[in-house]
């Protein structure tokens, strides 16, 4: 993700979650990610999100589909683990 997408990624969460009222874990419930994967994107660090994350991103701030790049196909079993990791906070 260039540094330009991933800002603007973590900006429109973090905005999202403010306008919201809402926790990092009540996001997660939200969209079924972890919180870790939740704050792995809103501090502009996150490579490239599955295709998987990025429709459920997109769907939560009502942004058109396509428009976050995601990780090719290969990198993606390494993100899927992630996602489905239990958060124990």
């Amino acid at each position: 993700m260039s540094g330009e997408d991933s800002t603007q990624l973590a900006r429109a969460l973090i905005e999202f979650r403010e306008a919201e009222g809402i926790s990092e874990r009540e996001l997660a419930r939200r969209t079924w990610l972890s919180e870790a994967t939740i704050r792995t994107f809103e501090s502009g660090r996150g490579d490239l999100p599955t295709p998987t994350v990025a429709r459920t991103f997109e769907e939560l701030l009502g942004w058109a589909p396509g428009s976050i790049k995601t990780a090719p196909s290969e990198a993606m079993g390494r993100e899927a683990s992630a996602d489905s990791a239990v958060d124990l906070e």
